[in-house]
């Protein structure tokens, strides 16, 4: 899968799985997902977000510092999923 195709998939993920009020199209690839700084995404969208990348992807959160280091950013969700082989 293309880069760009891969991540508008991922940026559509995060609008519907967070109930994002904004076109997946202006989700920057940088914004911090969770924490005032960011979106401010809070544990619940955690949660739906952890479940919409393993129905989507096929990609699995492990642990707390796996879900930290790949549900930072559009970018590092993307990188995650190419790393993975999955697509």
């Amino acid at each position: 899968m293309e880069d760009g195709v891969l991540k508008d998939r991922v940026k559509q993920m995060i609008v519907e799985c967070a109930r994002l009020k904004i076109p997946a199209a202006e989700l920057g690839d940088e914004v911090v997902l969770f924490g005032p700084e960011g979106l401010g995404l809070d544990s619940i969208d955690l949660l739906e977000l952890v479940v919409g990348l393993e129905r989507t992807f096929g990609v699995t959160i492990q642990d707390g510092e796996t879900g930290r280091r790949v549900l930072r950013t559009v970018n590092s969700i993307v990188q995650s999923v190419k790393e993975s082989g999955k697509v």
